[in-house]
C-alpha cells in the first residue's frame, strides 16, 4: 500500500476536519456556559458533521486501498470574550477548509484520479453552504450582539437541523 499525494493530503484533512470538530465543541461550550441554549445546539451540530466529515474521508481511504493514519490536531480556542469571535472564527475556519477542499480537488485532478475528483464534489458543494450559513450568522450576531435573544430566535427559526443528504460521501462508522 502507497500513499498518493492525493491520499496524503486526505490523511491532513482528516486532521482538519477533527480539529474543527473540537473548535466547534468548544465554540458550544462558551455559547452554554452563557445560556446561550441556541446557539450551543447548533455548533454541537456543526461538531457533530465536521467529525462525520472527517469519517467520510477515513471511509474514502479505505475503499480505494490507502492506509489510514490520524493526524494529531491542536488544541481548540476555549475562550472568548463577546458572542460575535465565536462566529468570526467559524467563518475563517470554514473560508480556510474552502481553500483546503479546493487544493484536495487540485490534487485529484492533476492526479488524473477521476474517483477522488469525484469524492470531492460532495464536499465542494458543502463549503459553499459552510460559508453562506456563518457569513448569514456572523451579520445577524455583529447586528444583535446586545440582544442575545433576538440571536437565539434566528437560530431557532433558520438554522435548525436537517436531514441527512441522501448524495453525502458514507460515513467510516455508518
Amino acid at each position: 500500500m502507497t500513499d498518493s499525494k492525493f491520499a496524503a493530503q486526505l490523511t491532513a484533512q482528516i486532521g482538519e476536519e477533527f480539529a474543527a470538530h473540537q473548535q466547534y465543541l468548544a465554540v458550544a461550550a462558551h455559547y452554554e456556559s452563557l445560556t446561550l441554549p441556541q446557539l450551543a445546539g447548533f455548533f454541537y451540530r456543526q461538531a457533530r458533521e465536521e467529525s462525520g466529515h472527517a469519517k467520510m474521508m477515513v471511509q474514502y481511504l479505505l475503499d480505494t486501498d490507502q492506509p489510514v493514519r490520524l493526524p494529531a490536531v491542536a488544541q481548540p480556542r476555549s475562550e472568548f470574550e463577546d458572542v460575535v469571535g465565536p462566529i468570526e472564527l467559524a467563518v475563517a475556519q470554514e473560508k480556510r477548509v474552502t481553500e483546503q477542499i479546493h487544493e484536495l480537488t487540485a490534487i485529484a485532478r492533476g492526479e488524473n484520479d477521476f474517483a477522488a475528483e469525484q469524492f470531492m464534489q460532495w464536499f465542494i458543494k458543502e463549503q459553499v453552504e459552510e460559508v453562506a450559513v456563518m457569513d448569514d450568522l456572523l451579520a445577524v450576531v455583529a447586528r444583535s450582539q446586545d440582544d442575545v435573544n433576538d440571536i437565539e430566535a434566528y437560530v431557532e427559526r433558520e438554522l435548525q437541523a436537517g436531514g441527512e443528504d441522501p448524495m453525502a460521501p458514507r460515513v467510516a462508522d455508518a
